[in-house]
C-alpha cells in the first residue's frame, strides 16, 4: 500500500519536463505518463485513492474517513450531545465553534479532499488503457463513487446550506475534473453547481457499478450516498425513492440486535459501506478520540454528555445503555474496536430516511412511516410509539445515530439553532484555508474569517 501512496503523490506532484538531457529520471521515481500507461498502473491508482481518502497526505497523516470527517461533525454540530475533555486546540475550536482560518481540521480536511480529486480525476483521465468494458465501467464508477462522496462531505462544511426553495448561488467549493496541474487556479463554484455534480457523479456511478463490489464502493453505496444527498436538499421524494431502493434490493439487513452493529471488526450485514483499517495499517479515529485508554484510545476526549441520555424516553432503550464509564466519563459502546471499518453508511440510516420523507411526503413506500421507526426501535427494545411527528422522526435520528457524523449536517437541513446560533450563522462554515488562499488568489474566503 505504501507504494501506491507513492504512485499518487507522483502522478499529482511529478513535472515531466526536462531542461536538457542532462536531467535522468531518478530511480525512486516515474513520470506521469508511466504511472498511467496500462490498466494495472490505473487500478493501483485508484486502489491507492481509497487508501488515501481513509489515511490522508501521508506527510501529516490521518484521513477524511478515518473517522475524523464524523469527529468533526460531532464536535461543530454539538449543542447537548457530548463535552469535549480533550488537549487539540483545532478540535476544541470546533466544539467553541470558534475557528480562525489555519485551523488544522479546516485545513486538513480542504487538503485530503483535493489530494483524493486528484487521485479520482487521474483514474478517469486515462479510462482508455482498459479493454474490458466491464472492468472499465466498473474502475469509473468507483472513481466517480469516491468523487462524489468527497465533493458532498465537504460542500456542507465550507458553503452554507443547501436552500431548497432555490437561489444557491452561495459560494462552494471549486470543482476539479482533470488531472492536477499547478498552473491551473479554479475559483469557488456555488452551492448549486457543487450539488449538481455530485449528483452527476453519484447516479453515474450507480449505473457503472456492479451490485457487490467486496469491500470497494458498489451500486448501493453510491445510491445510498445520494439518499443522503436528496435528504439533504429537501427532495424528499427523491430521497425516499434511493433509500427504498437501497433497502429492497441492495441485500442488506438490519442486524438482529443493536450491539451487533458495532461489535465486530469487519463489516456486518447492516454495512452498506466502510474504509477498511486493520492492525497493519489504518487508524480507527472513532476509537481514538471516544475509547478509554484501555480500548486503544486517548480516554474520552469526547464523552457523553447527560442531556443526550436524556432525549430517550425508555430506559430499556439498549441505544440509551449502549454506554460505559471510565475515568468519571460516560463513553459511548459503538467505538471500542481499535481495528474496525470506519463504517461510513449502514442500512439503518436508509430506514431513518425513508420513513422521514414518506412521513413528510403522506406516503408509504416500502412501509408506513410508523411501523418503520417501530421496528427499528424494536430492535433496541425501545417501546413503540402510538403516534409520529417529524420532531419525534429527528429525534430518531439522534438516538440512533449518534456520534456517528450527522448531528450538524441535520440541524442544519432542519434549520434548528446548533451550539446557540442560528444554523446559517457563518461560524458554522468552515474557513476556506489560508494556504490555499496563498496558492490560489482565486479563492474568496467565507464571511467572517
Amino acid at each position: 500500500m505504501k507504494f501506491l501512496k507513492f504512485l499518487i503523490l507522483i502522478v499529482i506532484f511529478s513535472n515531466t519536463s526536462c531542461e536538457n538531457e542532462l536531467d535522468i529520471e531518478p530511480q525512486q521515481s516515474v513520470s506521469t505518463e508511466v504511472a498511467t500507461s496500462t490498466a494495472e498502473n490505473i487500478e493501483a491508482i485508484l486502489t491507492g485513492a481509497y487508501d488515501s481518502a481513509r489515511s490522508g497526505d501521508p506527510t501529516f497523516g490521518g484521513g477524511n474517513y478515518d473517522g475524523d470527517l464524523a469527529n468533526i461533525a460531532v464536535l461543530y454540530g454539538n449543542t447537548d450531545q457530548i463535552e469535549w475533555n480533550g488537549t487539540f486546540a483545532n478540535l476544541r475550536e470546533l466544539f467553541n465553534k470558534e475557528l480562525d482560518n489555519v485551523n488544522a481540521s479546516a485545513n486538513g480536511m480542504w487538503r485530503d479532499a483535493y489530494l483524493l480529486f486528484g487521485a479520482v480525476n487521474t483514474v478517469l483521465a486515462n479510462l482508455d488503457k482498459f479493454e474490458d468494458v466491464d472492468q472499465k465501467n466498473r474502475v469509473e464508477g468507483e472513481a466517480m463513487f469516491l468523487r462524489g462522496l468527497a465533493y458532498f462531505d465537504i460542500i456542507r462544511l465550507y458553503g452554507q446550506q443547501y436552500n431548497a426553495g432555490g437561489g444557491n448561488t452561495q459560494p462552494g467549493v471549486p470543482i476539479v475534473l482533470d488531472p492536477p496541474s499547478l498552473e491551473r487556479l479554479v475559483p469557488r463554484s456555488s452551492v448549486e453547481d457543487v450539488y449538481t455534480q455530485i449528483i452527476q457523479d453519484l447516479t453515474s456511478a450507480y449505473s457503472k457499478l456492479p451490485d457487490t463490489n467486496g469491500d470497494r464502493a458498489d451500486k448501493y453505496a453510491a445510491q445510498a450516498v445520494l439518499a443522503r444527498v436528496y435528504l439533504q436538499q429537501g427532495n424528499y421524494a427523491a430521497a425516499r425513492d434511493a433509500a427504498d431502493d437501497v433497502i429492497q434490493n441492495s441485500g442488506h439487513s438490519l442486524m438482529p440486535d443493536f450491539n451487533a452493529v458495532f461489535d465486530s471488526d469487519d463489516n456486518t450485514a447492516e454495512t452498506i459501506f466502510s474504509f477498511v483499517v486493520n492492525t497493519q495499517e489504518g487508524t480507527n479515529r472513532h476509537v481514538v478520540h471516544f475509547a478509554s485508554e484501555a480500548l486503544g484510545g486517548r480516554g474520552g476526549d469526547i464523552s457523553i454528555a447527560q442531556a443526550y441520555i436524556d432525549k430517550f424516553d425508555s430506559a430499556a432503550d439498549e441505544r440509551r445503555n449502549y454506554t460505559y464509564t471510565d475515568g468519571g466519563l460516560t463513553l459511548s459502546s459503538k467505538f471500542v474496536r481499535q481495528f474496525a471499518n470506519t463504517q461510513q453508511i449502514r442500512l439503518a440510516e436508509m430506514h431513518l430516511i425513508r420513513a422521514e420523507c414518506n412521513f413528510r411526503e403522506s406516503t408509504s413506500v416500502g412501509q408506513a412511516p410508523l411501523a418503520e421507526i417501530n421496528a427499528l426501535r424494536a430492535r433496541s427494545s425501545a417501546p413503540a410509539l402510538g403516534a409520529l411527528t417529524i420532531d419525534l422522526i429527528l429525534n430518531e435520528r439522534e438516538l440512533e445515530l449518534g456520534f456517528e457524523g450527522f448531528v450538524l449536517h441535520d440541524y442544519k437541513r432542519t434549520q434548528r439553532n446548533i451550539g446557540g446560533l442560528p444554523y446559517n450563522d457563518n461560524k458554522l462554515v468552515f474557513p476556506v484555508p489560508q494556504q490555499a488562499r496563498d496558492r490560489n488568489d482565486l479563492l474568496d474566503q467565507n464571511p467572517g474569517y
